[in-house]
């Protein structure tokens, strides 16, 4: 066993193009840890809808410059295969380790198979890549990023020509071509052949991004802005000074890329933690609204003063400083931007995932618009119909489908920020807003429980032990229906999940795509006749959410 483990870190180890893990390999079979190996040779990063992200790192079961070679040879292949002999691939990439060289690879690997391959010329928002695919007519587009995982982490994110990302059944055929490449060393990687970008494609998209706001609205809201180490500030910052809004007042810790993200233990804006900077900064500068994107920037958090008492506040409330200043859950976001939009004379099918809260179709069908549910991600929001606004709970919002396929967090920003200036005008703030539209539709209260693991095996149970005994009932809601997703709905493929409808709540479990989490969403709707009822919705909001959260836990033994 050890000497066919050792024989396949040497085989590795020749193929290897990078110095930094050919060394990390050697140091590691030197030394003969077994363990390690076995962790970096137990099988292979494997290719799906969400591409590939992974620990940096020697070996298959890592991300490195050999696997993502593999990657892109798969991608041209199947390119070529379904007609693109000469296609346009368009390659972004962030800030992290080892992410320009990813790009560059890929470029070298469709230049080598005959495509043409263009990079952006720098760091760049992943939106701004969705963006570029649509612009410059390519027929794929491959986004070097891992988003808000931890420093350790990267990705390789593919897009096909209409603009959005992989769905079945190309992953599976994608994943089956790079499982067909022989040796690495038969892949040809010229070194030049390629095209870097120039700012023409991002000045583009700033011009696009105008379109996303009504002509002549209030421009006033002041922000502080955080792009969490990221690479969001310049074009964010950008987009703000073309718009005309006050010029967002920057937590500097986190203004510039930096792939270590030394001020946060997640660069991401939902973990605790991450925003105390930006609270910070606001208590400073007392701005009308917190924004914040993840380090590639395709999502946007939102922050808002609460002028509450701590007294008045209820744990849903998510209250993180001692300020007042609280995050927006992404569901209160969806419905802000919803309503905003449809305030606008929006026209056009309103969509979300299935795991983000029910208000939006309560929105759309007092609007009178279509609506449609879907598969968890922009893969599949992006992918419908007449699409005019899309969003998931997890931070992201697509505000501009024809001109971004996919979760953008600039344009998102920038409409969040004429929303609030809208109301700046009127004396109002989002929270208000918020409040009207929860006596309009009744107040959804929505809640997490997401449980971060080592073992993956613990995900594996909690799902098959709530598959063999599913809950009759929780927080003394009878469950009405239980459905297994993996069968699929009328409406919905397959997936891996299950969901229950209860009286007046509802409950969905799922293992996440991108991470290592099992991930139960909860939303309960308390009815409203008036705004003054909204604290006693809340309360008892609240304690539903709790016991709900307790009584699952208890349920999937986790």
């Amino acid at each position: 066993m050890k000497d066919d483990l050792t024989a396949r870190a040497h085989t590795w180890l020749t193929e290897d193009p990078d110095p930094d893990t050919r060394t990390e390999l050697a140091q590691l079979i030197e030394s003969g840890d077994v363990k390690e190996l076995e962790a970096r040779f137990s099988g292979t990063l494997q290719f799906g809808t969400a591409g590939l992200r992974g620990e940096l790192g020697a070996g298959p079961m890592r991300m490195n410059r050999t696997v993502v070679i593999r990657a892109a040879a798969g991608l041209a292949a199947h390119l070529k295969k379904n007609g693109h002999e000469n296609g346009l691939v368009v390659i972004g990439y962030d800030a992290r380790h080892k992410s320009k060289d990813f790009a560059r690879d890929t470029a070298a690997v469709m230049t080598g198979a005959g495509l043409r391959a263009a990079v952006l010329p720098r760091p760049l928002p992943t939106p701004v890549l969705a963006f570029a695919i649509r612009h410059l007519g390519a027929v794929a587009g491959v986004e070097v990023t891992a988003s808000h995982n931890p420093p350790r982490d990267n990705g390789y994110k593919v897009y096909l020509g209409d603009g959005s990302q992989i769905v079945p059944p190309a992953d599976a055929e994608i994943a089956a071509e790079i499982e067909a490449i022989g040796s690495l060393l038969d892949v040809p990687r010229p070194d030049t052949g390629w095209e870097t970008l120039d700012d023409a494609v991002l000045d583009a998209y700033l011009a696009r991004t105008d379109a996303v706001l009504a002509a002549g609205s209030p421009r006033t809201a002041r922000t502080v802005y955080t792009a969490m180490h990221g690479v969001g500030k310049d074009t964010l910052l950008a987009a703000f000074a073309r718009a005309g809004f006050p010029t967002p007042d920057l937590v500097a810790e986190q203004a510039d890329p930096d792939p270590d993200f030394p001020t946060v233990a997640f660069p991401n804006p939902e973990e605790p933690g991450a925003m105390d900077l930006a609270f910070a900064k606001a208590g400073e500068t007392d701005p009308d609204l917190i924004i914040a994107n993840d380090p590639d920037a395709d999502r946007c958090a939102v922050a808002v003063k609460d002028n509450r008492t701590k007294d008045d506040r209820t744990k849903d409330d998510r209250t993180q400083d001692d300020n007042g200043w609280r995050m927006l859950s992404g569901d209160e976001v969806g419905s802000l931007l919803a309503t905003h939009l449809v305030t606008r004379g929006a026209h056009g099918t309103f969509a979300e995932s299935i795991v983000s809260s029910s208000l939006l179709g309560r929105i759309a069908e007092k609007a009178g618009l279509p609506y449609e549910e879907t598969l968890t991600g922009f893969k599949w929001i992006a992918r419908v119909e007449g699409l005019r606004f899309g969003y998931e709970e997890a931070l992201g919002y697509c505000v501009d489908p024809e001109g971004v396929r996919d979760k953008d967090g600039i344009t998102a920003a920038l409409l969040i920020t004429e929303l609030a200036s809208g109301l700046k005008e009127q004396g109002r703030t989002l929270t208000d807003l918020l409040d009207d539209i929860a006596v309009e539709h009744g107040l959804h209260a929505t809640d997490q429980l997401s449980v971060r693991v080592e073992d993956l095996s613990i995900i594996a149970r909690a799902m098959e032990r709530l598959r063999e005994h599913p809950p009759t009932e929780l927080a003394g809601l009878p469950v009405t229906e239980a459905e297994d997703l993996t069968r699929g709905t009328d409406r919905l493929p397959p997936t891996d999940g299950l969901r229950y409808t209860l009286t007046g709540a509802r409950v969905i479990v799922r293992p996440s795509g991108t991470e290592p989490k099992l991930k139960c969403y909860l939303e309960v709707v308390i009815p409203v006749t008036g705004h003054a009822d909204l604290p006693t919705a809340r309360t008892k909001a609240t304690a539903l959410l709790t016991t709900i959260k307790q009584d699952l836990s208890a349920a999937a033994g986790i």
